[in-house]
Formats: C-alpha cells, sequence, structure tokens
C-alpha cells in the first residue's frame, strides 16, 4: 500500500512535470544582488545538496519553462532556506511569494522566521501572515494588503486558498509539508495566479 502510494504520488509529479515543460514561463525572472547578499550574511554555509538544489531552482526561474519542483528531505535538512532564497528572487523581481503550511503552529514559525530574516540581514520582505484563528478584522486588513500589492510574501494555512482572498501578482506558491495537504488544495493555490512556479516541500 505505501509502494502504490509512492508511486501514485511520484507519477502525478512526472506528469505534471512534462504538461508544466508546455507552459510558458509568465514571470520570468532575473539575476539579483539580493539573493547573494542574503547568502554571504548567513552565519553558515549551504550544503553542497542545498546549493545544489538552489542552483536548480534558480535555473528554473530565469528559465523559459514555468517550475514545478518538488524538494524532498529529512527534516532538519535545510529545505527552508532553500525556499527562503526562492521566494527572495521572487520578491526582488516584483512578483509575490506564498508559502503554505499545513498548520498554524508551522505557519506562524516560518513567519517569525522570516521576520528575524528581515530584522537580520535586512531582506526586503514584506510579509503577511493570514491564519484561521485571526480575527475577522486582521484577516481584511492582510487581505487589503495582498489584494493592493503592498505585501510581497504570503505566509499562511488553507486561509491563503480561500475565495476571498485576491493576489496582485502571485509568482511562486511554496508548499511545505506538501504530502499534509490535498491534490485539490495545493491546486487552489496554484490557481490564484496565472501560472505561478510551484515549490512542493
Amino acid at each position: 500500500l505505501v509502494f502504490d502510494e509512492f508511486f501514485e504520488f511520484l507519477f502525478l509529479i512526472r506528469s505534471s512535470q512534462r504538461l508544466n515543460k508546455e507552459l510558458p514561463n509568465n514571470h520570468k525572472m532575473f539575476e539579483t544582488a539580493d539573493t547573494v547578499r542574503f547568502l554571504e550574511k548567513l552565519p553558515f554555509p549551504l550544503t553542497k545538496s542545498q546549493n545544489k538544489v538552489w542552483q536548480e531552482i534558480r535555473e528554473d526561474l530565469l528559465g523559459e519553462s514555468c517550475m514545478n519542483r518538488l524538494v524532498q528531505g529529512d527534516v532538519g535538512s535545510g529545505k527552508t532556506i532553500v525556499a527562503v532564497l526562492a521566494l527572495l528572487m521572487t520578491a526582488a523581481n516584483g512578483y509575490q511569494g506564498a508559502l503554505m503550511a499545513p498548520t498554524e503552529v508551522l505557519a506562524v514559525q516560518h513567519f517569525e522566521t522570516i521576520q528575524k530574516y528581515v530584522t537580520e540581514y535586512g531582506l526586503l520582505f514584506c510579509p503577511v501572515l493570514l491564519v484561521g484563528s485571526m480575527t475577522a478584522k486582521e484577516k481584511r486588513a492582510a487581505c487589503e494588503k495582498i489584494a493592493a500589492g503592498e505585501t510581497n510574501l504570503i505566509i499562511g494555512t488553507h486561509a491563503l486558498i480561500q475565495e476571498k482572498v485576491q493576489y496582485r501578482s502571485l509568482g511562486l506558491v511554496v508548499t511545505d509539508e506538501q504530502h499534509r495537504f490535498g491534490v485539490r488544495q495545493r491546486e487552489l493555490l496554484a490557481q490564484k495566479g496565472e501560472d505561478p512556479h510551484i515549490l512542493v516541500m
């Protein structure tokens, strides 16, 4: 049963990759100094594997086709830092990035981590948090910022795919712990933009 589940999942990923190769890159990006400066300021160098994955993602974002990539690794293997680099490149090119986590605890953790990066390393992120436990007033304020393009990074739970959430220029969708989301949930977030790049972890 486990084999069947993995086989079906990998088959869908491969099929999606083949389809996406035919999709043009509607959010083509250009090299910026922001990611280089961030890497230089980090107190640790990327591992060989992290750097390899980042370079592949970077090439996808700069390429001619829409990215649809799966990053697989154990807890603590550094997937988040690679996702942050991709989101940073997206923001530096004037697009919005969305990071969807399966629980509020994890969404808040990502939000606080990125806020810390903004403070310590001067990243150009203007992040906003959107989770179910927020008050109606807080959600409304967050949605207004998202629709107006006043935020370039939206972090949250499945609240990100609610109908009332309208994005200004969604260029990259990152789904963390993707196995805890249904296929339909991931598709709904991707449909919030015009064929945004997709990164699942």
